[in-house]
């Protein structure tokens, strides 16, 4: 089953690859707002190298890259006909490979920060693609993606958050898409019901900190009231 959710993902994007900048890059979105920060954790991190996962055209690596120049930047995309697109953008083959979140081909600590943008809520398995994240960063992880708990109406998010203390949300899930486990949007292609806060204690074993940043407007408590959410955990 998990296969052929792969293969519709490679077909939708493959399918849209010639709109995605337009339908995915906002310069005003929440990642970018995420990238801005990433930016400042360079420096204060002493960071000389960046994985991207799931780079897409490479929106990531051509921000930091254009910032940063002197950083060692990769971006792993599994979808041939997206990283076309940023070869035409001007990056090179050697910034943006052929690469599987799930099975990063790189050794351990071998970039000292390792991140990704918007791509976790489009795989089953996303606590495999942050361990190898964790895996992979020497120093670092940046995750700037969706948090299911912050979105909707009040009533929406409490009725969410009671779900999922009580342990049903996974058969409340399993309702919502009549079994399949994922939506399909024509905007977003295949997405799983997802939180940042889903990976939160598999990062806090290997992490020494981490720091929560609601990347739009939110509530208080960014758990309940931000609908997406950029984290940055510290492993030494």
């Amino acid at each position: 089953m998990e296969h052929v959710e792969i293969d519709l993902q490679h077909q939708y994007y493959t399918k849209t690859a010639g709109k995605y900048d337009e339908w995915h890059l906002n310069p005003e979105d929440e990642h970018y707002f995420a990238l801005s920060f990433l930016v400042g954790v360079i420096d204060y991190l002493q960071i000389d190298s960046i994985l991207d996962v799931g780079a897409g055209t490479g929106r990531a690596i051509a921000y930091i890259k254009q910032k940063k120049p002197n950083i060692r930047l990769v971006g792993i995309e599994p979808v041939r006909e997206l990283r076309e697109i940023g070869y035409q953008k001007g990056l090179t083959e050697s910034e943006l490979i052929d690469g599987d979140a799930t099975a990063i081909a790189f050794g351990e600590g071998e970039f000292d920060l390792v991140c990704e943008f918007g791509v976790l809520h489009h795989i089953r398995k996303h606590h495999i693609a942050v361990s190898e994240m964790l895996r992979v960063a020497n120093k670092a992880i940046f995750i700037s993606d969706s948090n299911r708990f912050g979105q909707g109406s009040m009533a929406k998010r409490t009725i969410q958050l009671l779900i999922n203390a009580i342990g049903l949300w996974g058969v409340a899930n399993y309702l919502k898409t009549r079994g399949k486990g994922y939506l399909i949007s024509e905007g977003d292609g295949l997405a799983y019901s997802y939180s940042v806060f889903d990976d939160y204690r598999l990062i806090r074993k290997h992490c020494k900190s981490i720091h929560i940043l609601n990347t739009r407007d939110g509530g208080i408590n960014p758990y309940s009231g931000a609908s997406h959410v950029a984290l940055l955990a510290i492993k030494k």
